[in-house]
């Protein structure tokens, strides 16, 4: 069956409808030059069989985390997934990327929603949780467009030791709509405190802060907490690692107005990047400005616990000039594949695999420190993640480990930090992991 089922005389019926002759007078203002006159060169048809065998072998040249010993970070992280996990999402009645639009019918939906919103007010100490966002870098950029509608300012200001892929997001949803982005410098790893203060105004109408940041290094969200709130009405929002949570200061403790993230790490595979799921939860007071769905609990007519989605401000629901955004869906397996995963693993399990992270990242860069010329970048309390200053060229290091099967981690040239490797701990990682990556950047060293 051809892929487009349009029939030629059905085409034509459309054409003349249109009121032209051919297919090619819809093309007249488009340049010759950009106009394909020659025939797609495309291989035959497969069979199912042929088309799984070659599918089977491109994926067969990619290497996974699973595959190689990788300190890979940046935003994605390779934590341990119990076998569970996987499961219960390929469940058939869960197994859709997609959110229900008639959601009520479909209450197993709803239900492992509210768990999952649940969740994550307890993670974050916040009120009020929605379902679920692309990924953290949207979640950013949405808590501005809540704080902007909030405040009725335009001012925002950003923390520049932000993740940079976080900050492209935020501007691309910010440009054209008359909101004026301010990133303080990061100094030392860190955002310079004391620029902060001098360039937040009545005006603004929030402060992001990520911490632990883009380089791994934990802020003093307490400071910045501090300096925003003297602002007349700006909203702080920090952007959290959710694993790091388990052992370090809750956002309520510092009171941010509005917690974002990337959930990746809760229990969903690095998938060479994606797909990924942000998560936003803030106080009662600003529900009303939330964007994407919130599921609620409540009692059908027979008196029986039961959930509905509720607060549903989206351009489906009410006058689009009212739609606080227009994300009408979420990440819902991703959502759930965290929900099942915080689940098994309780607050305990969650403290042990944030403790075995941060010993073993502190342990691992006490060990690469040893090596003539390595030194860390920052002098800093760090999480998981850090930031390594390396005595020859980062790409050239990667390039030879990468050959013994080990994936250093990332090259921070491209982010304005030469010779600096940024390097991944996770709790799968046992001490032979550890020492086969000190040993191999030893040998580089020694050529």
């Amino acid at each position: 069956m051809p892929f487009i089922s349009n029939t030629d005389p059905e085409r034509r019926e459309m054409l003349k409808a249109i009121g032209v002759e051919k297919f090619e007078d819809l093309l007249v203002n488009i340049p010759l030059e950009f106009l394909q006159n020659k025939e797609i060169s495309l291989e035959p048809a497969y069979s199912e069989l042929e088309i799984s065998r070659k599918i089977s072998k491109l994926a067969g040249m990619n290497i996974s985390s699973s595959q190689a010993n990788a300190f890979l970070g940046g935003g994605v992280y390779d934590h341990f997934i119990p076998a569970a996990v996987e499961h219960v999402i390929l469940k058939p009645e869960f197994h859709s990327a997609y959110t229900p639009y008639q959601a009520e019918v479909s209450q197993g939906t709803l239900q492992y929603i509210y768990e999952y919103q649940t969740m994550i007010c307890d993670l974050t100490g916040m009120e009020i949780s929605n379902a679920g966002m692309y990924d953290g870098a949207s979640a950013a950029a949405e808590a501005i467009l809540m704080t902007v509608r909030k405040t009725k300012k335009n001012k925002v200001i950003i923390c520049g030791s932000i993740n940079p892929n976080y900050l492209e997001v935020i501007k691309t949803y910010t440009e054209g709509i008359g909101i004026e982005i301010s990133v303080i410098p990061a100094t030392s790893g860190f955002v310079d405190i004391q620029e902060l203060n001098q360039e937040i105004d009545d005006e603004t109408a929030c402060v992001l802060l990520q911490t632990p940041n883009f380089f791994g290094n934990i802020e003093d969200a307490f400071a910045v907490e501090k300096i925003t709130h003297t602002a007349k009405n700006a909203l702080f929002i920090v952007c959290v690692d959710p694993i790091s949570l388990a052992i370090l200061n809750a956002p309520v403790e510092y009171r941010a107005d509005i917690v974002v993230g990337e959930g990746q790490s809760l229990g969903n595979a690095q998938n060479f990047g994606g797909p990924l799921f942000g998560f936003l939860a803030t106080s009662l007071k600003l529900s009303r400005t939330m964007p994407g769905r919130i599921v609620g609990a409540t009692e059908d007519a027979a008196g029986k616990r039961c959930y509905a989605l509720t607060l549903q401000a989206r351009e489906q629901h009410i006058r689009r000039a009212k739609a606080t955004s227009n994300i009408c869906s979420n990440q819902a397996l991703c959502n759930l594949a965290a929900t099942v995963y915080m689940a098994l693993m309780g607050r305990e399990g969650l403290i042990e695999i944030a403790k075995q992270c941060t010993t073993k990242a502190h342990y691992l860069a006490a060990a690469i420190t040893k090596i003539e010329g390595y030194k860390m970048a920052f002098k800093s309390p760090f999480f998981k993640e850090f930031a390594i200053q390396t005595p020859i060229k980062t790409e050239k290091i990667i390039s030879q480990l990468k050959e013994k099967n080990i994936f250093p981690g990332i090259d921070l040239k491209p982010f304005g930090h030469e010779n600096t490797l940024l390097i991944a701990v996770t709790e799968k990682k046992r001490k032979t992991d550890l020492d086969l990556l000190v040993s191999a950047l030893q040998e580089v060293q020694n050529g």
